[in-house]
């Protein structure tokens, strides 16, 4: 998940939401939303006192996330009917098969679910009100898994209303406990583009509805600036 997991871009030209949009062309706006110039940017992965380099390019309407040690591509691309996530090593490039989504990324708490931002394609969001996130007013937006293999039973999104971009995600498992929390923390402008500097992921206890651990997402700047 995520974009989150992974780059926001506010674009104003894709970031055209009316009001009256409905929550299907509103998760529409945000699937377009980070796929802005082409950049590439460094970034890490942050939990405890553990960082985790990579880099994370834009692309002929792909994002790739590199890592090294040991070398992983991690390719996301955004299709019409369903997202796309391919994994390029040792020179080849595979679909990452839904037996691997639950796995983590890296250690993290990110998964590879996460990264597919499968849920932005899921039937039958509901738009559900609006709320303060941050400085902005958002979207609130509910969206039912489908009755397949996924470790959440319901995914609520928060997409800005001027942007377009997704602001906060709440998983919930099957049971309907809130069990992991996507926020972004704060945003930053390179090169003439809004994106995320930190997003944080929280891991929620389903009976204490408290964080048990956090992962952060990090962009530190333009790649070689």
């Amino acid at each position: 998940m995520f974009r989150i997991l992974l780059v926001l871009v506010f674009s104003s030209m894709l970031a055209q939401v009316h009001a009256d949009a409905d929550a299907e062309s509103i998760l529409r706006s945000a699937r377009v939303n980070p796929l802005g110039q082409p950049i590439v940017l460094d970034a890490q992965l942050r939990a405890g006192g553990v960082k985790v380099p990579f880099q994370i390019a834009v692309c002929d309407g792909k994002i790739s996330y590199l890592f090294s040690d040991p070398a992983q591509e991690i390719l996301l691309g955004f299709g019409d009917e369903a997202s796309t996530l391919e994994e390029r090593k040792d020179g080849k490039t595979h679909a990452v098969s839904p037996a691997r989504f639950d796995d983590s990324v890296r250690g993290g708490l990110l998964t590879y679910e996460d990264l597919a931002l499968r849920f932005l394609y899921w039937k039958n969001p509901k738009l559900i009100g609006e709320e303060k996130v941050g400085p902005s007013t958002a979207y609130k937006i509910e969206i039912p898994a489908p009755p397949t293999a996924t470790e959440y039973g319901v995914v609520r999104v928060w997409v800005d209303k001027k942007q377009g971009a997704l602001t906060k995600i709440e998983g919930y498992d099957r049971q309907g406990r809130l069990s992991k929390v996507f926020s972004v923390n704060s945003v930053q402008k390179i090169d003439g583009q809004w994106m995320l500097k930190q997003m944080r992921v929280e891991r929620i206890d389903p009976e204490t509805r408290k964080a048990t651990l956090r992962t952060y997402l990090e962009i530190l700047g333009k790649a070689g600036s």
